[in-house]
């Protein structure tokens, strides 16, 4: 299509919408347009922070002809309903993490966009920092060898405060769980990048020190397609929060990550100096820090995506593929047994 600047609209309007908000306006061919939140009062609100009009009522929302691509940033378990109205009236779409809390609501919403023709995009903005695209390109040229075991670790703290403060947070039917679902999914989306599907995995979780629903520790096993092994650990009660990590070895070497950064790259023969790249900060122990830059390459990519008429970086179907993990995971642990995946 003609390369015209895109109108931008956000469902819900906690915390996350501000980042989405600076990404957009900051992208080349994306504008903020309107706003929608859940009350007339909340609504007054977003347009005061926002500076653009703000609805409580999606429809008229989605009515609005300078609307091309709708940001979803309501709560985890709340990403399907405001897709399917949005897809039906014809608006691309941009959702925050995790796609959904059960793999049917995800193939519901996956499916809803294919029969209307809208791009779906998630964001998982950790894909793009610098050092994470270095390891990749490392892995796919086949410098560290044949891949032997990925590790994924997001043992992180949340304060107390942080659940308390919010309905959703830390419940099944809002969060879908917590510690891995919420926090620990940007991380093994990067796992599942690298190692490829996994094939089955053992996993235990427990909630050990918050009065939540879902867990805030969790461990597992995967066994990869590709052969290879891979371990997750995750949670929000390990005070004070540690940088998450990315290890991926290989017969050749090994790449080891810490909050998106490269601090170790053993590679057979070879030399590497490594740039510092503080891109995108670490949610260790506080989930707003980091910045929106990463958010805006990904609103960048949408729009280019629509222009291009092509898929965006992160589809529904990868996104789905976390999900399915995590759930994994979870069922695991309640019916303490392997989960072989389909």
């Amino acid at each position: 299509m003609q390369k015209r600047t895109l109108g931008f609209g956000i469902i819900g309007t906690g915390a996350i919408a501000g980042m989405h908000a600076a990404a957009v306006e900051a992208c080349e061919g994306s504008q903020l347009v309107a706003v929608c939140s859940s009350s007339a009062e909340r609504a007054k609100m977003a347009e005061e922070k926002f500076k653009v009009p703000a609805d409580y009522e999606i429809n008229s929302f989605l009515q609005r002809e300078d609307l091309h691509v709708v940001c979803i940033c309501t709560h985890s378990g709340n990403h399907l309903e405001p897709a399917l109205e949005a897809a039906r009236a014809g608006k691309h779409i941009l959702l925050e993490k995790p796609i959904e809390v059960s793999v049917e609501r995800a193939d519901s919403l996956i499916r809803a966009c294919r029969e209307h023709g809208v791009k779906l995009g998630v964001i998982f903005q950790n894909r793009l920092k610098p050092g994470y695209l270095q390891l990749k390109d490392a892995v796919r040229a086949g410098k560290i060898g044949k891949l032997l075991m990925g590790t994924a670790a997001i043992n992180w703290y949340r304060d107390p405060s942080y659940y308390s403060s919010s309905h959703w947070k830390g419940t099944l039917q809002g969060d879908g769980g917590a510690a891995l679902i919420n926090q620990g999914v940007h991380t093994i989306d990067l796992l599942l990048d690298i190692m490829g599907d996994a094939e089955a995995v053992y996993g235990q979780v427990k909630t050990m020190v918050h009065d939540i629903e879902g867990e805030d520790l969790g461990a597992a096993v995967v066994n990869f397609k590709n052969g290879a092994l891979g371990t997750i650990t995750g949670g929000t009660a390990l005070y004070p929060g540690n940088p998450e990590r990315l290890e991926v070895y290989g017969d050749k070497g090994n790449i080891i990550l810490e909050a998106g950064k490269i601090v170790v790259w053993n590679v057979q023969g070879e030399d590497h100096t490594v740039p510092s790249s503080d891109v995108g900060g670490s949610g260790a122990s506080d989930p707003m820090a980091i910045d929106f830059k990463l958010h805006q390459g990904q609103v960048q990519d949408m729009v280019e995506a629509i222009w291009e008429d092509r898929e965006p970086m992160v589809t529904g179907e990868d996104a789905r593929r976390s999900l399915e993990l995590i759930l994994g995971i979870y069922r695991s642990s309640k019916e303490n047994q392997k989960v072989v995946f389909g």
